[in-house]
């Protein structure tokens, strides 16, 4: 049964990255995110809260992993992992597949954050759209972070952006 007395908070999202600190370096100097603890080195082991946890979540045999917590600034978290190398299931844009393909922020400077993007080594994935041309004045993009994950980019809420009336 659906409980509908108010919709949940959402607290955060992880992200896998093949390079810890340039993710870093990317999600603080680009995107402005806050840096809240890390990076740090998680061992895989059975004495520590974390160690159990993660051997929970990930199974065995994955020796150590890297992680940072970072936070946007209306309080979203982010954590950043880096596990050791595997062989690649593929890659690339893959937004058919079952799972998260995108995350979206929202920045009324569209182009300069589209800029700030590809100059940190990200991709611009199509043009920048007006999203209700002629009704509201506002915009979207699709980009990728230097690793391959997609960002959207609003120049206005989710909610302003969906509601009928809400900009009038």
């Amino acid at each position: 049964m659906t409980d509908k007395r108010y919709p949940r908070a959402f607290s955060h999202i992880g992200i896998t990255v093949p390079d810890l600190e340039k993710a870093i370096e990317f999600y603080t100097g680009v995107m402005g995110w806050y840096l809240l603890m890390g990076p740090e080195v998680i061992k895989e082991e059975k004495e520590t809260a974390i160690g159990q946890m993660c051997i929970d979540v990930f199974g065995t045999g994955w020796k150590e992993f890297k992680i940072a917590h970072i936070s946007t600034s209306d309080k979203v978290g982010i954590e950043l992992f880096q596990f050791p190398a595997k062989p690649a299931s593929g890659g690339g844009f893959e937004p058919f597949k079952t799972g998260i393909f995108h995350f979206c922020v929202q920045d009324p400077d569209i182009e300069g954050l589209a800029e700030k993007i590809v100059e940190a080594g990200g991709r611009q994935r199509m043009p920048i759209r007006e999203y209700f041309p002629g009704e509201k004045p506002f915009k979207m993009v699709y980009m990728e972070d230097p690793f391959g994950n997609i960002i959207e980019i609003y120049s206005h809420s989710y909610e302003l952006t969906y509601s009928a009336g809400a900009y009038v």
